[in-house]
């Protein structure tokens, strides 16, 4: 009887294959496994789990490359995936999502966020989480001691008109005073904004479940194992993944320390081009492999040999003006050379390090410049 049995299901399975074409299949196949993957990385997200969710951003790179996929209809979920990977790196200003290497990871979140807002069934929520990202761009930077950076990040968001009025106004006090602790700064912290952007999450899920891989793949687990011990283990395990984790924002410093702070990673760039691909293309997307500065600087060496490109791109961080010496030898005659930190403190050098201010005092020093 059984070998009957499974003659009679391949015999149906290939009547089946034969009434659709394959290429449908791999179609909803594919759709599948990047709703699951989609579920994973907000899993990972919730729970604090930096790691897992790097490696399951990579896979759901990888899936969403798939020619099968329709990508219109999983367009969203990749930039929900965007979104999710910049804050992840919130606390990280060496990590690289963008050409463009004066915007951290809380400034690139927030133009992707302004593109979610049909996603959002609260207004008020969208418009809480869009200051939330503000404020944190500018609080994660002076928390770090680079109040330059600080500044830099206020004029950012105002060229690019994503600065609300009246936090903009507090927020320049905050930076021009240093207020790190300032009451602003703790009501709009980096945990509350984790714990909204978790909330906004579980709505979106409730009302895009993406579960179809999971619901099979539950059924075969529990049809092939005991099925009462499993339902539990099954319940316990969604219990444990719908509840957050208090202590997220310390897991995440934690595991931001264990980093090699000299890579950067190229993760899921918002820049209007082909999927997966910055240089060209016409779809937003994303980038997600780490790459290192060797691989860095071999890909941009690819990309262009055009070397006045390239200083387009830096201009702002490469060229000292009159008023910018004028801030520095201020700066060393009321602190002293060596002080580079606190002159940082003082002026706004554009975004510029405290390594950069001693080779140009070296260099001021080198032509007489220097009284």
């Amino acid at each position: 009887m059984e070998p009957e049995k499974n003659n009679k299901s391949e015999t149906d399975a290939s009547e089946l294959e034969q009434s659709v074409s394959f290429q449908q299949v791999s179609s909803v196949a594919t759709g599948w496994m990047v709703d699951f993957m989609f579920r994973s990385l907000c899993r990972h997200f919730k729970e604090a789990e930096f790691e897992e969710f790097n490696e399951t951003l990579s896979v759901f790179e990888a899936i969403s490359k798939s020619p099968a996929l329709k990508e219109d209809v999983y367009s969203e979920k990749i930039l929900i995936s965007a979104f999710l990977a910049r804050v992840m790196h919130g606390k990280q200003l060496d990590v690289l999502f963008e050409e463009d290497q004066g915007v951290m990871p809380l400034m690139s979140a927030t133009k992707i966020w302004s593109n979610l807002e049909d996603t959002v069934a609260d207004e008020t929520v969208f418009k809480n989480i869009t200051n939330l990202l503000v404020v944190q761009s500018v609080a994660v930077c002076l928390e770090k001691g680079e109040r330059s950076s600080a500044s830099s990040a206020l004029k950012w968001f105002e060229n690019n008109d994503e600065l609300p009025q009246k936090v903009g106004v507090k927020l320049k006090t905050i930076v021009a005073q240093t207020e790190t602790y300032h009451p602003l700064l703790m009501s709009f912290s980096f945990n509350h904004l984790l714990e909204t952007v978790r909330s906004y999450l579980e709505v979106y899920l409730e009302k895009n479940p993406s579960d179809d891989l999971l619901k099979e793949a539950t059924k075969r687990v529990l049809s092939s194992q005991g099925v009462e011990g499993l339902k539990d283990k099954v319940k316990h395990e969604s219990s444990h993944s719908e509840t957050a984790d208090e202590s997220m924002e310390n897991d995440l410093k934690t595991k931001e320390s264990t980093m090699c702070l000299g890579t950067k990673r190229k993760l899921l760039s918002t820049k209007i081009t082909e999927v997966w691909k910055p240089e060209s293309g016409k779809k937003p997307c994303v980038s997600i492999r780490r790459i290192s500065k060797s691989e860095l600087t071999q890909i941009l060496s690819e990309k262009s040999m055009d070397s006045t490109d390239i200083q387009k791109k830096r201009k702002a961080h490469q060229k000292w003006t009159l008023e910018l010496d004028k801030y520095l030898k201020a700066g060393v005659r009321l602190h002293g050379p060596g002080k580079w930190s606190r002159i940082l403190m003082d002026y706004d050098f554009e975004g510029r390090t405290g390594t950069m201010l001693k080779d140009r005092w070296r260099v001021l020093m080198r032509a007489n410049e220097v009284c």
